[in-house]
């Protein structure tokens, strides 16, 4: 879900970059700069995640983007029930445009696209991804003006970085070109995104918030980026755990059906404690090994020589 990154484009070796101000009548006080200058360390360290790090440069397996679509799906429904709770409220109104920015409705496509109509009873929210809506829950309920700070780290991201990783999800998965699978990139709504985020950050900058506010706001967007970071070092340990045939769709890992997370053998590797390893991934790991094919080809051949014989 590494869309809480502002850049233009990315490619092998290059990274998702802060954009530039485009206002000139900014100043270093307002919470758009502050909020700029403030996050750039998370967002280096976010961006050189290893998961991250794949993404950009195609290594995106299919489990894995699906797992992580799943993530963003809880993140904004907790995201967006906040933001409907305190659309009213002056320390966030301002930033409140559901027809614009609302992500809810397209991660249910995407999810319908790789789970199937029944996709609600083939997921679950993980662990980093719960701490993550946790904690966007109580600021909503109880420090509606830090919500701005997750607000800003989500979708300003989408309309930026976001749409590189766009791109290189439908390239590297080969999704189809009506965009299917990937209308949590797509903003319908929107139809010049540099103005849209100009617009935003004036919205922002014109917020009637303390110097404190600013700052507390400030570290919540910190707070955000390591909630993401969570949730990507989360994926890669999944990631590594899917093996070289499963990356070159090979035999799967598990029988494919529902979550992957519920295999125990998934669970395990989240957890720390990997025991025997799931029953199937163990045979599909044997069944690959050059001399086991040998042996079981000299068995097969002398099974049908035995059913041949008896059947003269």
């Amino acid at each position: 879900m590494p869309s809480a990154m502002e850049g233009s484009e990315a490619g092998d070796g290059e990274v998702l970059r802060y954009e530039e101000t485009e206002d000139d009548n900014v100043s270093p006080s307002d919470l758009s700069e502050l909020l700029k200058e403030g996050t750039k360390e998370s967002h280096d360290r976010a961006e050189n995640t290893q998961f991250v790090k794949d993404f950009l440069k195609g290594r995106i397996k299919k489990e894995l983007f699906k797992l992580a679509t799943v993530a963003l799906y809880f993140t904004y429904s907790a995201l967006e029930e906040e933001m409907d709770r305190n659309k009213d409220s002056p320390v966030f109104a301002p930033l409140y445009f559901p027809l614009e920015l609302h992500r809810r409705e397209a991660l249910v496509k995407d999810l319908q696209y790789f789970y199937g109509e029944e996709w609600k009873e083939k997921i679950q929210c993980s662990e980093a991804t719960q701490r993550y809506v946790d904690r966007i829950h109580h600021v909503g309920q109880h420090e509606p003006e830090l919500l701005v700070a997750h607000a800003y780290t989500r979708y300003m991201g989408d309309l930026s970085g976001g749409q590189v990783l766009k791109k290189v999800a439908q390239r590297a998965l080969k999704l189809p070109s009506t965009e299917e699978g990937i209308q949590f990139y797509t903003f319908d709504n929107i139809s010049n995104a540099q103005q849209f985020k100009q617009l935003y950050r004036a919205r922002m900058n014109a917020l009637d918030l303390d110097k404190n506010t600013k700052e507390r706001i400030v570290e919540e967007a910190n707070q955000a980026f390591r909630f993401n970071m969570q949730v990507f070092d989360e994926l890669d340990q999944i990631g590594r755990s899917l093996t070289e045939a499963a990356e070159d769709g090979g035999f799967p890992v598990h029988d494919g059906k529902g979550d992957l997370r519920k295999c125990p053998y998934y669970a395990d590797k989240l957890a720390g404690t990997a025991g025997p390893g799931c029953p199937y991934h163990g045979a599909m790991a044997l069944v690959q090994q050059p001399l086991v094919q040998l042996i079981l080809a000299v068995c097969v051949a002398a099974a049908a020589g035995a059913a041949a014989w008896y059947m003269m």
